[in-house]
């Protein structure tokens, strides 16, 4: 059966999802049930609404009947946040659809293979740049699924050069979460949790490319390393056993996109590349020019949108695979709609019972206590511990982030601070959990088992934990923002 183009959202994932996010809204329907009403005075400081910690008081417990809980994922669309949560799902729509047109009609492929073919005879710069490349997707365009049809190519590339299945897969779809999660400017996950944050759309992006640049070399360095040793001891791959048999399946496959030059899909990379310069161009004029960070996320989306079909159009694939890419990959973002809306009732349901301000209350003096550090570290381990629930990074900041701000907002802890939390503990996590369906779809195009795969990552992982919780700590001391 052919895979379908774009991200797609597993229905396994996505009942598991569905459930647990039921289970949320039930809770927080019990919760103002159970916790008396409360209110802080909301105060307006530098132009955004921001809380009067020392106003906190009682009040009347509002009428909020319980049949009210189950359709509050249809009223939140009516409420003051509604507009916002529209404009997020249309451009999730028009950004995932881009991808999957070039998924769909070989435009990222052919874009790997260009970097592949330049660089066929430098062994190691090829492993650098390879990587590089799918780090940048990551990061700078979320991508993310669409990699696992990549896959069993750079295998088979990373068999032709002698190493092993690890390294195929560590060059790309762990190299591109090791993007997505150092975002630079990912719509899915970055852009949906600055627009929820009121934060201009993709500020703050000169710490971030520091970040990216500094988790790059700590993954070059452990993946480098780990070839160089393939390459010394072949013996040493904790799957040399399991390799020999799928080297002889690899040995002779040839991929056109990778090892021929297609003149229309240089046309097609050229047309998509001039619109992602205009894209990086909003995101850098949008924090200093107020009239397009209002409208900044809408534009980048149907920047996307324009550059991925005029993309698929020039690459020479038809109009009917343009179409039913875009088809495959709205289909395949369709089940995050009622993700979306029922992570965002859960905050709704709260604020129309009335206990939202008694809640940050009662959370806040601890964390006050703490202080601000600590409290960006506890944003960051409720997403790793969320992120094994609820693989949907969308849903997931509909679902934090509008609860976190506030307590950030009281204890200290910049807006901007607590979306770079939830994006490190949404992202690196991807490939860490058994409950991710795109790691467990990358591991069965492979000879790598779970268990494997835990124990050659584990090191990684832990130097990127301590890289980012240094960053957080300089986000804190640096107050990161513009707030």
């Amino acid at each position: 059966m052919e895979q379908k183009a774009g991200a797609q959202i597993g229905k396994r994932a996505f009942i598991q999802s569905l459930v647990i996010l039921f289970i949320l809204m039930m809770a927080a329907g019990i919760l103002t049930l159970a916790i008396p009403a409360g209110q802080y005075t909301r105060i307006e400081v530098d132009g955004r609404e921001t809380i009067d910690p020392a106003s906190f008081q009682l009040i009347d417990q509002p009428e909020y009947p319980v049949w009210r809980w189950f359709i509050a994922p249809l009223e939140v669309l009516g409420s003051s946040s509604g507009l916002t949560v529209i404009v997020i799902i249309v451009v999730l729509f028009f950004a995932g659809g881009a991808f999957a047109v070039m998924d769909k009609t070989g435009t990222l492929r052919a874009f790997i293979g260009r970097i592949v073919r330049r660089y066929s005879g430098q062994k190691y710069a090829l492993l650098w740049m390879v990587s590089l490349a799918f780090m940048f997707l990551g990061a700078t365009l979320g991508t993310f699924e669409e990699v696992v049809l990549l896959v069993p190519v750079m295998i088979a590339l990373s068999y032709s050069l002698g190493w092993d299945a690890l390294v195929g897969l560590g060059m790309s779809i762990l190299a591109t979460n090791m993007g997505f999660s150092a975002a630079i400017s990912n719509p899915y996950t970055l852009g949906v949790a600055q627009q929820l944050a009121g934060l201009p759309l993709f500020s703050g992006a000169w710490f971030r490319i520091i970040i990216f640049i500094a988790i790059y070399f700590i993954f070059m360095g452990f993946l480098s390393s780990y070839a160089r040793k393939i390459d010394k001891t072949p013996s040493a791959s904790p799957v040399h056993g399991e390799d020999s048999a799928e080297r002889e399946k690899y040995k002779n496959m040839q991929d056109a996109s990778f090892t021929e030059e297609n003149p229309k899909q240089n046309r097609a990379m050229n047309f998509f590349g001039i619109f992602l310069l205009f894209i990086f161009a909003v995101m850098l004029s949008g924090p200093f020019l107020p009239a397009i960070s209002d409208y900044a996320l809408p534009i980048v989306g149907i920047l996307f949108l324009i550059g991925g079909l005029g993309a698929g159009f020039i690459s020479g694939a038809g109009g009917k695979t343009v179409w039913q890419g875009l088809i495959e990959g709205w289909g395949g973002l369709a089940p995050s709609v009622p993700l979306i809306l029922m992570a965002a009732s859960i905050r709704y349901i709260i604020d129309s019972g009335g206990v939202t301000d008694t809640i940050l209350h009662a959370a806040a003096e601890p964390f006050q206590q703490l202080g601000a550090f600590p409290a960006a570290i506890v944003v960051y381990a409720l997403a790793l511990g969320i992120e094994f629930f609820i693989a949907s990074g969308s849903a997931k900041a509909f679902l934090m982030i509008p609860i976190v701000l506030p307590l950030a907002d009281l204890i200290g802890v910049t807006r901007q601070t607590a979306v770079l939390a939830y994006i490190f503990g949404d992202g690196f996590s991807n490939l860490a959990y058994p409950t991710n369906p795109v790691l467990l779809i990358s591991l069965g195009l492979t000879v790598v088992s779970y268990p494997k795969w835990l124990r050659w990552t584990a090191k990684l992982w832990l130097w990127v934990i301590l890289a980012t919780v240094a960053f957080l700590g300089i986000a804190v001391a640096i107050n990161f923002g513009p707030f």
